[in-house]
């Protein structure tokens, strides 16, 4: 038995559709908690109009229900709107690359409360200024525990965690991690707390 539907609206960015007899059926989007599949609306399947390029920013708006014999959320979307600028955090995350250096962050609202959103941004940044965006990725990931002493960051592989990371300590942790030919005295100095 299914509870009762409610209203959903989600943005992220458009990854593609899940096509069934030449028709799209379900639209994929990139969310800060992931991959997301939503099923379109017979109206929106049959008369669709939207243009729309991998990657561009979408908002879905839709009806929500919980299936309670799956146990699944489904999201079927009534309404789709082109975005141009996101509002979401996930606006500086990109896609992993398999093989590729990873820093994951926690997107969860305890650690965007306490800075996580600047400590994306101040991520992105420093990895451009060094050259190293397209060898280290950005990746949100769900909660990471230890909200309370959030923002909470992981940098892959070495698995090295840190807690209460401001945005000024991101450059020196991009070194320390990614960039070998510069040194960094100490991370431990500052407020940014190193778990292993």
């Amino acid at each position: 038995m299914s509870r009762k539907a409610a209203s959903f609206s989600i943005e992220g960015r458009f990854l593609g559709f899940e096509v069934e007899d030449n028709k799209p059926k379900k639209l994929i989007i990139a969310t800060s908690d992931g991959e997301c599949t939503i099923k379109l609306a017979k109206a929106l399947r049959y008369s669709f109009q939207l243009r729309l390029i991998p990657g561009d920013w979408v908002q879905v708006s839709g009806e929500k229900q919980f299936d309670s014999k799956t146990c699944k959320l489904k999201l079927k979307a009534d309404q789709i709107i082109p975005s141009t600028v996101s509002q979401e955090p996930i606006s500086v995350i990109a896609p992993a690359n398999k093989g590729q250096a990873t820093i994951l962050v926690c997107q969860k609202s305890g650690c965007m409360k306490r800075g996580g959103k600047e400590a994306c941004q101040a991520m992105q940044a420093a990895l451009e200024i060094r050259g190293l965006s397209e060898q280290v990725s950005i990746k949100g990931t769900g909660c990471l525990k230890d909200c309370k002493a959030g923002p909470n960051i992981v940098m892959m592989p070495d698995k090295k965690r840190y807690t209460r990371v401001e945005a000024a300590q991101i450059p020196a942790l991009i070194d320390k991690h990614f960039n070998k030919k510069e040194s960094v005295t100490s991370l431990n100095s500052q407020n940014c707390l190193i778990k292993s």
